[in-house]
């Protein structure tokens, strides 16, 4: 048996044990993206570097071997910072984006082009369901939003930009005429704490829906006969449909927000409420065309005001790391081409205050490039980067590859710019015998993963497509749809 220390805890373990399985032992993890611990082993991404206390040295800790007598450290200063150095030198060499730029751009942070793959499958509930997420008042928004989106949009340079705030309409318009019952909005679970919120603008509204829907009860002041704010007292009625609106509004009030209209809050009634209430939220109304933002800020103040009624640590809503390489070069336009139509922007056949109808709206979704990445959330690249507080821009050279995305197999996606090198992939298609498989293409910085003798990614990926998929650390082999 050989002894070492991990952390300064005393461990015996058998000869031949990685440190990274001595440290599992003791229940530390230490952080991969090139291990996969059903195949055989080349260290690669240095990712799961440690330091031998005795020498000072980093060493790779999922193939080095324990050694008699080692002191191992896995987490201190100088180990954060190496492996911060491995992921900024990733990041460099990496072109991808973990969200689309008109995500990016959007002040609610709404995940459009998951918005768009729904609508283009005809699927307007689970698109309206996506909304909702991030947005409180999409058929309001849809009509009055100045689509900062639209202009971030990838699409813009090719032709024009996906009618981003059109498709966000429809969504919401879709879910106003099912009509449900109000049970399928109320909360099942209830919190036993009551929130003040002055002003029924867009900013209230959204933060009242949003801490109703977490089991908050949520009473909304406004010295105002009917609620709504700029939006119903600056907006045209040709712009905004008083209807449209007030069911919105309804929808809130349906879920248990209870509105005090006609209520004028000045500073002793403030003081009132502030003995009276768990928290406070104020008269927060935007001009109209700031309406997306203000309805941005009042989800923000939601999730600050639960934080704190919850006991957390105030921080708002959760960001990760984005990688991200900015404008296409036209080169690049024919490969996100590959995922999308040659369409142009369509314009509503009965006009804008009609809107799009299903079709419409289903082939201009369509055109969605869809730039984000297909493991947003359990890319590790961008999960370690996020945890290190990476820089993709420190090692980055001037000029940067160009995005390639091959479609030839039926079911996954390989884009090789956001490839690590790890051979994960290529250890998968060694070990279910497959006919061609994968293999290490080229030298040093030109190594590429590719296919032997120039064959298809098809033909090289005849039964182990889905686990090379699923295995690989980054977005770079990925399922063409989504796993259910």
């Amino acid at each position: 048996m050989i002894n070492l220390t991990i952390d300064h805890q005393p461990i015996e373990v058998e000869p031949g044990t990685t440190l990274m399985e001595a440290a599992g032992m003791l229940g530390i993890i230490i952080p991969s993206m090139c291990h996969n611990g059903d195949l055989p082993h080349f260290a690669s991404c240095m990712i799961c570097v440690v330091k031998d206390e005795r020498n000072g040295k980093m060493i790779p800790s999922c193939s080095i071997r324990a050694e008699e007598g080692m002191q191992i450290i896995t987490g201190d200063e100088e180990v954060r910072e190496a492996r911060k150095t491995a992921l900024d030198l990733l990041l460099s060499d990496h072109v991808g984006d973990c969200e689309a730029p008109c995500q990016r751009a959007c002040p609610a942070h709404m995940d459009i082009p998951l918005m768009n793959r729904h609508l283009a499958a005809g699927e307007f509930r689970q698109a309206y369901d996506v909304v909702i997420r991030d947005i409180a008042l999409p058929s309001v928004l849809g009509r009055i939003c100045p689509a900062p989106c639209e202009g971030a949009c990838r699409r813009k340079s090719i032709d024009e930009p996906v009618a981003i705030c059109l498709l966000k309409r429809i969504a919401g318009d879709h879910h106003l005429q099912e009509n449900l019952p109000a049970e399928s909005i109320i909360p099942t679970h209830k919190l036993n704490k009551n929130i003040a919120i002055i002003g029924s603008g867009p900013y209230g509204l959204s933060a009242a829906w949003y801490l109703q829907q977490a089991g908050f009860q949520c009473t909304i002041f406004d010295q105002n006969e009917q609620p709504g704010g700029a939006l119903r007292y600056s907006v045209s009625r040709e712009i905004l449909p008083e209807v449209v609106l007030n069911q919105e509004i309804d929808r809130i009030r349906k879920s248990g927000v209870i509105f005090e209209m006609n209520t004028f809050i000045g500073e002793e009634e403030v003081d009132n409420l502030r003995k009276q209430y768990d928290a406070m939220m104020s008269p927060l109304d935007k001009a109209p065309k700031m309406a997306i933002r203000a309805a941005a800020l009042g989800k923000e103040a939601a999730k600050r005001t639960h934080q704190e009624l919850s006991g957390e640590i105030i921080t708002g809503e959760r960001r990760l790391f984005n990688s991200h390489f900015g404008r296409l070069e036209p080169e690049e336009a024919p490969e996100y081409l590959k995922e999308s139509v040659q369409d142009a922007r369509l314009a509503p056949s009965g006009g804008m205050t009609l809107g799009f109808s299903r079709e419409e709206a289903m082939a201009e979704a369509a055109r969605c490039l869809h730039c984000d990445c297909r493991k947003p959330n359990t890319c590790k690249l961008r999960l370690y980067a996020d945890e290190y507080g990476a820089e993709q821009r420190r090692f980055a050279g001037p000029s940067r590859k160009l995005v390639r995305k091959n479609f030839q197999h039926e079911i996954v996606v390989y884009e090789p710019e956001k490839c690590i090198k790890c051979g994960i992939c290529i250890r998968i298609t060694e070990k279910y015998r497959e006919e061609l498989g994968l293999t290490f293409i080229g030298r040093g910085f030109d190594v590429v993963v590719g296919i032997p003798f120039d064959q298809s990614l098809e033909q090289g990926l005849t039964k182990t497509a889905l686990e090379a998929a699923d295995a690989c650390p980054t977005g770079a082999l990925s399922r063409k749809k989504e796993k259910k």
